[in-house]
């Protein structure tokens, strides 16, 4: 099996303010966009509108459907009218900007700071190769006076596509330094996003903008926040702001004085390790495996139990083995976290509304380890209730996300599998389930009919396992 390694050195950079001139209404010195109506924008066009809820049609186009409310601030173009960018009353300089956005399939939208200065949002689910006109990426700049082929230049593509699907909702964060000039309006230093970080996984880190990307206003000290709506269908909310602060612009950065310790997944790959749960504890027998497309997962060989996903990078094992180490590997990419602590995938229920084992004491549990396919993809197995199980769980050969299959080798009566944990799960029809906002499992069998429960404050999916269990996660 083979295992390429990959160490980066650490960097640090010091932070120079120049002059900022800036004038008019300063959307950092308010909290948020408040998106119960429009009035923080100018002349909102026809495709612009608010809503409660928004779900996506992954089979369709730039389709999008939500519910009458506030809070979500949605851009529907239609085959009549291809829409219009919506620029904020307010103007910035120097900004923090948190939101989050849901994209339609195939969609492509922007974010222009200042107008001038396009982050891209696009529909870049499963793309392996990211450029700078992908999702996260900062679009080119273009002069129409060079040869084809070189008309655009300075685009900076993300270091990984962690793009979710679409219909999921991500993150982005972005530190942003204004341009700076003299009182005469000659620039003296140039716009930078300090930092950029797309569902929790930095993309970029320090980089200068030259002048404004194709389509941008001229550069100035302040200018508007721009949301780009004619390109197809997108929502966002939560929409946070905040002022820079001296750590922000005058911090050492790079974390350990250690170099990263960095797996990749040229080809399937595995790695034994200790494996934390976000916001959970830790799973002391943990396997990762990583592919090509990717996409990767790990699974709790105690409770043949699949915890959590990522897309985009593999793994970063310094932990496990600089210096003494702590035996524990992290993902690099955007995780999604399926359960927040260890618990059976599969447990004996008097009914579908029973209260679930903390653990598998009492099941006659056995970890049979795993088998291994020609390409290096395991299918694990292990005894419970009598039975024997094999688990098998592959990567979509697109990327879309995972497929598992769950069988046992002889009937067990009132066998249930928990398969999905969260605030809350939507049934979107036809087999289709929407888990946190942040994955959708889809079963092949649409007849397929699992119950949704409510326990300890949350929603659990569960399913009586006869025989044999196929379903997706897509994320």
């Amino acid at each position: 099996m083979k295992l390429n390694y990959l160490r980066l050195g650490t960097t640090a950079f010091v932070w120079l303010l120049g002059t900022a001139i800036v004038s008019g209404q300063q959307l950092a010195d308010q909290p948020e966009i408040n998106l119960n109506d429009l009035a923080s924008f100018k002349t909102p066009g026809q495709t612009w509108t608010l809503a409660g809820g928004v779900v996506a049609n992954l089979n369709e186009q730039n389709a999008l459907t939500f519910t009458k409310g506030t809070g979500v601030l949605v851009n529907l173009p239609t085959k009549k009218n291809n829409g219009s960018d919506l620029f904020t009353v307010g103007t910035h300089g120097d900004l923090v900007l948190e939101l989050d956005y849901l994209l339609a399939k195939g969609a492509n939208s922007g974010i222009y700071f200042q107008g001038a200065y396009e982050l891209q949002l696009e529909d870049s689910w499963t793309k392996t190769t990211p450029l700078s006109s992908t999702n996260g990426g900062i679009y080119e700049r273009w002069d129409d006076s060079k040869p084809e082929g070189q008309k655009g230049f300075e685009g900076y593509a993300p270091r990984q596509n962690v793009s979710k699907a679409p219909g999921v909702w991500q993150h982005l964060k972005v530190v942003f330094l204004a341009p700076r000039f003299d009182a005469a309006g000659n620039k003296t230093a140039n716009a930078k996003f300090v930092t950029v970080e797309l569902n929790g996984v930095q993309i970029h880190d320090n980089v200068q903008l030259f002048g404004s990307t194709r389509g941008g206003a001229k550069e100035s000290a302040s200018g508007p926040l721009r949301l780009q709506g004619d390109h197809g269908a997108v929502a966002f909310k939560n929409i946070k702001i905040s002022k820079l602060n001296n750590e922000q612009l005058n911090s050492r950065r790079g974390g350990s004085d250690a170099d990263p310790i960095l797996i990749e997944a040229p080809v399937n790959t595995m790695i034994r390790s200790f494996v934390d749960i976000s916001g959970g504890p830790r799973v002391v027998h943990a396997i990762s495996i990583g592919s090509p497309q990717k996409v990767h997962y790990a699974y709790d060989l105690d409770n043949g139990l699949l915890f959590h996903a990522w897309r985009g990078d593999f793994v970063d094992a310094t932990p496990m083995w600089d210096g003494r180490g702590n035996g524990s590997s992290r993902p690099r990419g955007t995780v999604t976290t399926f359960f927040k602590k260890p618990a059976p995938t599969l447990a004996k229920l008097a009914d579908a509304n029973a209260v679930w084992p903390v653990d598998t004491t009492g099941t006659s549990f056995r970890t049979k380890g795993y088998t291994v396919d020609t390409q290096d993809r395991p299918t694990f197995q292990y005894n419970v209730f009598g039975a024997k199980v094999t688990d098998q769980i592959r990567v979509t050969e697109s990327g879309e996300g995972l497929i598992r299959s769950i069988s046992t080798d002889k009937p067990v009566d009132n066998l249930y599998a928990l398969l999905a944990e969260g605030s809350n799960i939507e049934d979107l029809g036809k087999g289709l389930y929407l888990i946190n906002g942040q994955s959708y499992l889809k079963f092949e069998d649409p007849k397929t009919k699992p119950v949704i429960r409510e326990a300890n404050g949350k929603k659990e999916l569960v399913v009586l396992l006869r025989g044999q269990l196929n379903y997706s996660i897509l994320f």
